[in-house]
C-alpha cells in the first residue's frame, strides 16, 4: 500500500513536471508573439513615416499643379498613397489577430496554472495520506 502511494506520488510529481514544461513552451510562445508583434509595429511605424513623406510630396505636387498640369504623376501619387493605406490596414489587422492569440495563450497558461495548483493540492493530500499511514504503521 505504501508502495502503491510512494509510486502515485511520483507520478503526480511527474505530471506536475510536464506542466511545467508545457507551461515554459507557452510563455516562450507568447515572447515569439510580443517580438513578431514589436516588429509589425515597427513596420507601420516606417509605413506611417513614407506615408507622410508620400502627403508632403503630394501637397509639393499639389502646389506644382496650379503652375503646371502634372495630373498623371499625382494620380500615381495617390495610387501609391492608397496602396500604403491599404497595406497599414493590413498590418493594423494582424496585430489584432496576434494580439488575440497572445490573449488567448494568457487564458490557456491561466488553465495549466490551475491544473498545477489542482495538481499540488492532490500532492499535499497524498503526502498526508503517507503520513497518516506511516503513522499508524509506526504505531502498530
Amino acid at each position: 500500500m505504501l508502495l502503491r502511494l510512494l509510486l502515485l506520488q511520483l507520478l503526480l510529481l511527474l505530471q506536475q513536471l510536464q506542466i511545467l514544461l508545457l507551461l515554459l513552451l507557452m510563455l516562450l510562445l507568447l515572447l515569439l508573439l510580443q517580438l513578431l508583434l514589436l516588429i509589425l509595429l515597427l513596420l507601420q511605424l516606417l509605413l506611417l513615416l513614407i506615408l507622410l513623406l508620400l502627403l508632403l510630396i503630394l501637397q509639393q505636387l499639389l502646389i506644382l499643379l496650379l503652375l503646371l498640369p502634372l495630373l498623371l504623376l499625382l494620380l500615381l501619387l495617390l495610387l501609391l498613397l492608397l496602396l500604403l493605406l491599404l497595406l497599414l490596414l493590413l498590418l493594423l489587422l494582424l496585430q489584432l489577430l496576434l494580439l488575440l492569440l497572445m490573449l488567448l495563450l494568457l487564458i490557456l497558461l491561466l488553465l495549466l496554472l490551475i491544473l498545477l495548483l489542482l495538481q499540488q493540492l492532490q500532492l499535499h493530500l497524498l503526502l498526508v495520506v503517507l503520513q497518516l499511514l506511516l503513522h499508524c504503521y509506526c504505531y502498530y
